[in-house]
């Protein structure tokens, strides 16, 4: 089969677009076809080892041509290795004591893996700790392998795993509820505009900061109100007037965060695309009883969620563009240049 394999850390130049031994299921396991398989922050970040404790900047330092023995999202990435979070895919074969009934259903994988139970927050991603859907084949527990009764197409299917699992999984946490007002920086992007979606589901207020350029594209996404990053959201919305803050992006705008949360609201993030090093006032935290909750590990009602969510038609994503498997490095640069909103998706 063909794969794309990632060969280290660096540029696109570790991108290697070849043929590959086709994987065999063994027990528990099942064989995919893959369909579609979104991009994301993960991937890039990976491969530029951007999550190692030396990276002091935004997900813009590249990292190139140097190797981080931590620079994974569990230490150390077991290169070479084929990447690819997000998976559509169709089950064309089962291990030994597979369920043979199975063959033929269109499934996205939950990626990530709570292989030690739901009580450990250990993490296996995919695409991350092993092969992933970068590739015409790969294989997967059975159990992580979820049926979705839907019209939807392969590419959107494919664009959900990653950013709609790690945006539920983040309200969920917060416990977002009806009459909430939730603020969302980054608000166009893959996760951002699920977190949109997902808020609203469940009746909160979103207000959502994009760029001046994506205006109108989030207010189409679904948000109560728009800020640009140019405002201030203080100004805008006074101290101590939000719920929740769902926060991917960080950098410089994190104290403001915790500016505009009321007492005892909740900040929520799973990562930092502005810099991950961040200063913290630490008056704003304890005089306001603030909860701060960082979200990897994805809790066991996570992804059946979803599945419900996309069956009953509460939820729909929003492709912005598809490569074919061999036009990655494309992609991923189309994904870093950050002109696009909602998710770019790779068709093997």
């Amino acid at each position: 089969m063909k794969a794309v394999v990632t060969r280290g850390h660096g540029g696109y130049e570790k991108l290697e677009f070849r043929s590959v031994p086709l994987p065999e299921p063994g027990p528990g396991e099942v064989l995919l076809k893959v369909l579609a398989a979104g991009v994301n922050n993960t991937e890039i970040n990976t491969r530029l080892g951007w999550y190692s404790s030396s990276v002091r900047k935004g997900t813009e330092d590249t990292g190139e041509d140097e190797d981080r023995a931590d620079g994974g999202w569990n230490a150390t990435t077991p290169f070479p290795l084929i990447q690819g979070t997000d998976c559509c895919g169709r089950i064309v074969a089962a291990g030994s004591d597979g369920d043979a009934a199975r063959i033929g259903e269109r499934v996205i994988v939950r990626a990530c893996m709570r292989e030690h139970g739901f009580d450990s927050m250990r993490t296996l991603w995919l695409g991350s700790d092993f092969d992933g859907a970068f590739a015409q084949y790969l294989k997967v527990p059975e159990h992580e392998a979820f049926a979705v009764d839907c019209d939807w197409s392969d590419a959107e299917l494919g664009s959900i795993p990653c950013a709609y699992g790690t945006a539920e999984n983040m309200i969920e946490r917060a416990g977002v509820g009806s009459g909430m007002r939730v603020l969302v920086p980054g608000a166009s992007g893959g996760v951002g505009s699920a977190v949109v979606q997902l808020a609203k589901r469940r009746g909160a207020e979103v207000i959502g900061i994009t760029s001046a350029e994506k205006r109108e594209t989030v207010r189409d996404i679904g948000v109560d109100r728009v800020l640009t990053r140019a405002d201030d959201p203080v100004a805008a919305l006074d101290e101590e007037s939000v719920d929740v803050v769902v926060d991917n992006v960080a950098g410089a705008g994190f104290g403001t965060m915790l500016k505009v949360l009321r007492r005892g609201g909740r900040y929520v993030t799973s990562g930092a695309i502005a810099g991950p090093v961040v200063e913290l006032d630490m008056r704003d935290l304890y005089l306001k009883d603030v909860s701060l909750i960082g979200c990897t590990a994805w809790d066991e009602p996570v992804f059946p969620n979803l599945i419900s969510y996309i069956e009953a038609g509460e939820i729909r994503p929003f492709v912005a563009k598809t490569f074919s498997l061999d036009r990655i490095a494309e992609a991923q640069e189309a994904f870093s240049a950050k002109d696009h909103a909602g998710k770019i998706v790779l068709l093997p």
